[in-house]
């Protein structure tokens, strides 16, 4: 039985080659397990595209990808947003990463207030 997703990931790629394993990474490890991962791909020209399909293939329920032009940060991620199924929503550059608590604190803070 699929567990419902609390939280839907979004992370814009745009020529971070370098860095997105490190942010995927880090949302993979992630201690809350009710969550979706979408990577926008915003046009890449370099191997960020082929990342991004690879984590989609060795991810395929929890990592999902949309490619499309170039048209900016703002735009990929309201892509992301019309594409996510989770209760909340959480965007993370694609350069940066997350403790491995962070959403589940989030949450936590959440339904508790700050």
């Amino acid at each position: 039985m699929n567990q419902p997703i609390k939280v839907s990931i979004i992370i814009p790629v745009y020529q971070v080659e370098n860095y997105l394993e490190r942010a995927v990474d880090s949302v993979l490890a992630q201690t809350l397990q009710e969550k979706e991962i979408i990577l926008v791909d915003d046009g890449s020209e370099d191997a960020s595209p082929q990342i991004c399909d690879r984590y989609a293939l060795e991810y395929p329920d929890l990592i999902h990808v949309i490619h499309k032009e170039n048209e900016g940060l703002g735009l990929a991620r309201n892509t992301g947003v019309r594409a996510a199924k989770g209760e909340y929503i959480a965007f993370l550059d694609s350069d940066d990463t997350l403790n491995r608590k962070c959403m589940r604190r989030c949450i936590k803070s959440r339904r508790t207030g700050f």
